[in-house]
């Protein structure tokens, strides 16, 4: 294999998925008290009639999680994972850690793999944080003297010396994690999967994880990393692959991955939206320069294109800036002029403008919402479009920029005095 720590051939997963169905064929959807009492009955009917499998009203459905996945990793490489929810991130994963067998194919890895992909993985609840890292070692193929080696390295860098005699049913997801990141990167293995799980961990244990992580690329050894925060698979990773429903959509450096899942993910354009509806038919981003905003020079200018079918006498429109995670509303921003639009039926152009972006080096999203204020009903949202990136100054400065350190920047003038001298 050379220096291929990995190679994967042909490798797919397949689940089987029931569906019951009522006697009119739609699908059914239980509580909990209607499952139990059907488990109940189910055994009874197994106790019965043993050789008897009643499926005449269940419905069973191939479902793919991975479909051809043929990959060839080297040693030393750092591989961020992306996709939407369900694409077959995390079973990849299960299946490179040996945790679920593939249904075809064939894996070959040159090395000892360690994983973390959800928290408590590996872990007893009823043993002690130390007693946990001597488990998790033993589990790696470890001799109690190399473990002995890395203990204080790995409580140092997990942080919880205090809680280390306590059992580890007793800490928080956070300490959970700490601890298992730290097993999991100490105990020297060749590769390192790592799922989402971090981000349970707090914004300085994360920045602590990814650094280590690029030790040990440094060191010669892999590391898989699966997360939906583009800006921690872009500053960690050299390579990216792109899942889509257990495809593999595009294998190639981080930047380009990155980008095309964001770009291909995020559609504007709506011209097959239902006509006879009032909708948002279009967002663009006019002030692109080089597909990058400039920092505190940038005029930020949003078209939204509307169509309705009817006249609305009082029509409102609004957009939100959000970071790359989602979950971080930077401006929320309304239409206050008194100027009308979509008053009368047919397709009206609305703009704004920033006059200065004063957004700090990140990734952001636009959501866009179409609103008839009188009644105050929502007609139309459009949400995560118009990505764009504002890049970190290329200037030199006596100081580092750090990602996630602040939402905006203020550009500001300073100006010193000698007030006294003794």
């Amino acid at each position: 294999m050379g220096n291929t720590i990995i190679k994967i051939e042909n490798l797919s997963k397949k689940y089987i998925i029931g569906h019951d169905r009522d006697a009119q064929g739609a699908f059914q959807y239980h509580s909990l008290r209607d499952n139990l009492m059907h488990h109940a009955r189910g055994i009874y009917q197994r106790l019965r009639h043993p050789l008897q499998v009643n499926r005449e009203n269940t419905e069973l459905e191939e479902f793919w999680a991975l479909k051809d996945i043929n990959l060839e990793i080297k040693q030393g490489d750092r591989i961020g994972i992306i996709g939407r929810n369900g694409a077959g991130k995390s079973t990849l994963l299960k299946i490179l850690s040996r945790i679920t067998e593939p249904t075809t194919g064939k894996i070959t890895i040159a090395g000892r793999v360690a994983s973390l992909l959800e928290v408590g993985t590996g872990f007893h609840p009823e043993l002690n944080g130390r007693e946990n890292i001597y488990l998790n070692g033993a589990i790696l193929g470890m001799t109690r003297l190399e473990i002995k080696k890395k203990f204080d390295e790995i409580v140092a860098f997990a942080e919880v010396e205090k809680f280390l005699d306590t059992p580890v049913k007793r800490y928080s997801s956070g300490m959970y994690v700490r601890l298992a990141f730290a097993v999991a990167a100490h105990l020297e293995p060749e590769i390192l999967l790592v799922d989402e799980v971090l981000a349970v961990g707090d914004a300085q244990f994360q920045k602590k994880c990814l650094g280590k992580m690029e030790d040990m690329s440094g060191e010669g050894r892999t590391v898989f990393f699966v997360s939906h925060n583009m800006l921690n698979i872009r500053q960690l990773c050299n390579q990216g692959i792109l899942l889509n429903s257990g495809e593999i959509v595009l294998n190639s450096d981080v930047s380009t991955v990155v980008d095309n899942y964001l770009y291909s993910s995020l559609p504007t354009n709506r011209n097959d939206k239902n006509s006879s509806q009032a909708h948002i038919k279009d967002v663009k981003i006019l002030s692109l320069v080089n597909n990058n905003f400039q920092p505190f020079l940038s005029r930020f200018k949003l078209s939204i294109t509307l169509y309705t079918p009817h006249g609305i006498s009082n029509a409102a429109i609004s957009y939100q800036i959000i970071d790359s995670s989602g979950k971080t509303l930077i401006y929320n921003l309304l239409h206050s002029s008194e100027q009308e639009f979509c008053h009368i039926p047919g397709e009206f152009t609305v703009e704004s403008v920033i006059p200065v972006l004063h957004l700090y080096p990140n990734s952001y999203f636009i959501n866009v919402f179409f609103a008839n204020s009188d009644i105050r009903v929502r007609l139309d949202k459009l949400l995560n479009c118009c990505h764009f990136t504002v890049p970190f100054p290329e200037e030199t400065r006596t100081y580092y920029w750090r990602k996630d350190d602040a939402v905006y920047i203020e550009k500001n003038k300073w100006s010193c005095r000698h007030v006294s001298q003794k």
